[in-house]
């Protein structure tokens, strides 16, 4: 039904490629298209795979209305009506040619989540890449069917969602003709503890489904991507900003461009660590063979002299014969006089040995 990889832009995106590290611009730029632009090229300096926008205006993505339910309660936008905060964080559709016109000109993938047809119809005149589904929007299947059917890749976060409802968006995917797909486990609180990170999660989405999943994380440092790819993880997804002192909308979970690069390192560290299955010997590994443990006279014998854990040991190097041969041997003696410090061989045996497989 979808295929096991994602490409991007002709990025190959799987278990068996090194990560795919997003940049999440979101509202940190803070409603400057000079600081967005900024932002790109910052982005683009640090070596990530790609950068990602949100298009939606307030309008788009809720009501202009103060009722108790368009109210935030707590946490980091406490106070804030919706409509507010989406105004204030939303990147203005004007400025859109121009952000995917700067990451080409960086060479860098540029892609965003659509909130409605609308963005979807705005992207494809722009020949968005692909489309990311934010975690709001997982339950909003006429959206996933819209962005499945263009045919791009999909990549969808799962915050918020039960494992019923994300079978039914990735259902709704492959029912509009979906193909591609990569899905982010997420926990959408803004900041996350890492202790409501569950990454064991990763592990279990990726038992569960044959498509690449990752990480959409929502932490204040890059402790949590570390730790997915080491699970499993073949997408990161974190918030850019240029400085968290600057008081942009998602500044508070958001990396610098330093500690982006450091992530982007580190992750490709961990997926260089986690290789392939193999026991074959290593390059780095080459010789190693020869000083493991073997069969060796550890005091000189006489010949006719009887074989014992006193004048035989299993010792390194490995010249001597097999340590499994010890039993055998105990209840022979040498048909030669032989000196310490000599790797024994089925030359100074009596009974020639039993071999084993």
């Amino acid at each position: 039904m979808f295929n096991t990889t994602l490409s991007i832009n002709g990025r190959e995106i799987g278990p068996l490629h090194p990560p795919y590290v997003i940049a999440e611009l979101s509202g940190n730029h803070k409603g400057h298209l000079s600081q967005a632009l900024a932002m790109i090229d910052a982005a683009a300096a640090t070596r990530v795979d790609a950068i990602k926008i949100q298009t939606y205006s307030a309008d788009t993505i809720t009501l202009n209305h103060d009722g108790p339910e368009f109210q935030i309660e707590g946490g980091l936008w406490g106070g804030r009506t919706l409509y507010n905060l989406y105004q204030e964080a939303h990147t203005p559709w004007s400025w859109h040619e121009a952000l995917f016109e700067r990451a080409k000109k960086n060479n860098i993938t540029l892609f965003s989540s659509p909130f409605d047809k609308t963005a979807i119809e705005l992207l494809e005149s722009l020949n968005c890449p692909a489309y990311k589904i934010a975690s709001f929007e997982i339950n909003d299947i006429g959206l996933i069917t819209a962005a499945a059917k263009t045919g791009k890749p999909i990549i969808m976060s799962t915050g918020l969602a039960t494992l019923e409802e994300i079978n039914e968006a990735v259902s709704a995917i492959a029912n509009a003709g979906g193909v591609q797909l990569a899905l982010l486990h997420c926990i959408s609180g803004y900041p996350t503890p890492l202790e409501d990170c569950n990454l064991r999660t990763i592990a279990d989405l990726c038992r569960r489904f044959d498509f690449p999943i990752g990480l959409s994380d929502h932490t204040i440092d890059n402790t949590a991507s570390i730790i997915a790819v080491g699970l499993g993880a073949s997408v990161i997804e974190k918030h850019f900003t240029l400085d968290k002192t600057d008081g942009s909308v998602d500044s508070a979970f958001s990396l610098e461009p330093n500690e982006f690069a450091t992530l982007k390192q580190e992750t490709l560290k961990v997926f260089k660590a986690l290789g392939t299955v193999g026991y074959d010997i290593k390059p780095s590994e080459a010789g190693g063979r020869d000083f493991r443990r073997s069969l060796y006279v550890s005091k000189a014998i006489k010949k006719g002299e009887h074989f014992t854990e006193e004048n035989i040991r299993s010792v390194r190097p490995a010249k001597g014969l097999h340590t499994r041969y010890l039993p055998q041997i105990l209840e022979q003696t040498a048909i030669t006089d032989i000196a310490f410090g000599t790797p024994l061989s089925e030359q100074h045996l009596s009974i020639p040995l039993k071999k084993q497989d």
